[in-house]
């Protein structure tokens, strides 16, 4: 079927006409379907694909102002031309026709010639909003993929603002709880994987944990090689961040069981935590990222470093705000690189588990 040619259906009563129309219709290689009422035509409208209604108006039970009303007050239908075929050659009926949207309007006995015109004229407008329509609906997808993929890279708070057009944004947040997590002695112990079989476990592992920052309403900031790292109460505040990157960092510990290297050497993680304040924005025009600066991100970070396998350390000023709700281990005062002197927590689990 070529662009000048569609799917038609034919509404009229009277069967000689139907038939005469048809004929003609199928001449000029268009497909037709035949309605003898409104009700049947409304019913084969909302089946079946059509191009195009040629519609009489002098109907019994349903005429054919009734049928137009309700094709262009359905959504699914209304961007269906109908051309209405009508004895009635009053001007108040072209105008009714045409005002509740009728693509246009011929009178009985009609010239085929013109008939044949309109109806390739209002073809084409068919054929041009579908186009129309199917570039709209493309770009809409590519928008949502866009969007999919920047809220994959930054918060959606943070996105929004970049689309509005801030151009820097660098927020301070009075505080805030800072996780690091890193697998102790992954590089030698995934030596002899392949790459793929190394991006797999890794992909496995971090994926787990990105799905636990959904579930406790925590922000992934970023991995660096077998080093995860994740913030509570960034970028939107949150007075229970502490406690969110506590059930975190409790479930990482337990969840990270489940994986093994050569099926079955266990892995193992240290995790450090910091609570204080930290600045937080984007950076960069190319791969940008967002990310935190402040001495809560290196406090968290040397908790990590400086901590036992399979623990969770945490500063005093973390201890503080958890304690309360969740059972600790003293570990003591340890020398940190760059802090000196400091006591530290191990964070063993909930009170009353």
């Amino acid at each position: 079927m070529t662009q000048n040619q569609g799917q038609i259906l034919v509404v009229d009563d009277n069967r000689l006409n139907r038939i005469k129309l048809a004929h003609g219709l199928e001449q000029q290689g268009h497909i037709v379907a035949l309605a003898k009422n409104g009700q049947q035509a409304l019913d084969m409208l909302r089946q079946q694909s059509f191009d195009l209604v040629l519609l009489d108006i002098v109907m019994p039970e349903m005429n054919g102002y009734q049928v137009l009303e309700h094709v262009k007050g359905d959504e699914a239908l209304r961007d269906i031309p109908v051309i209405v075929i009508s004895a009635l050659d009053e001007m108040e009926s072209v105008v009714r026709c045409i005002e509740m949207g009728a693509e246009d309007y011929l009178a009985k006995p009609f010239d085929p010639v013109l008939l044949r015109a309109r109806i390739g004229a209002s073809l084409e407008k068919k054929r041009l909003r579908d186009q129309e329509q199917a570039y709209l609906e493309e770009l809409r997808t590519e928008r949502e993929r866009s969007e999919r993929l920047l809220l994959n890279i930054l918060p959606k708070p943070i996105a929004d603002r970049l689309k509005q057009g801030e151009g820097i944004i660098a927020d301070s947040f009075e505080e805030v709880t800072v996780l690091f997590a890193d697998l102790v002695g992954f590089t030698p112990l995934s030596a002899p994987m392949s790459p793929t079989a190394l991006v797999f476990l890794l992909n496995g592992i971090f994926s787990t944990f990105d799905r636990m920052t959904e579930q406790y309403g925590v922000e992934k900031i970023k991995t660096i090689g077998d080093a995860y790292m994740v913030v509570g109460g960034v970028p939107t505040p949150r007075p229970d961040h502490a406690e969110a990157i506590a059930e975190m960092a409790l479930d990482m510990q337990s969840t990270l069981d489940q994986f093994r290297v050569d099926g079955d050497k266990p892995l193992h993680m240290r995790i450090g935590i910091h609570t204080g304040p930290v600045v937080a924005g984007v950076i960069g025009t190319v791969k940008f990222s967002y990310d935190l600066w402040g001495d809560t991100v290196t406090t968290a970070s040397r908790m990590e470093s400086h901590g036992l396998s399979d623990h969770i350390q945490v500063t005093s000023a973390t201890y503080e705000r958890l304690r309360d709700k969740y059972r600790f281990e003293r570990r003591g005062v340890i020398e940190v690189k760059g802090k000196g002197k400091m006591t530290t927590y191990f964070l063993v689990g909930r009170k009353g588990s």
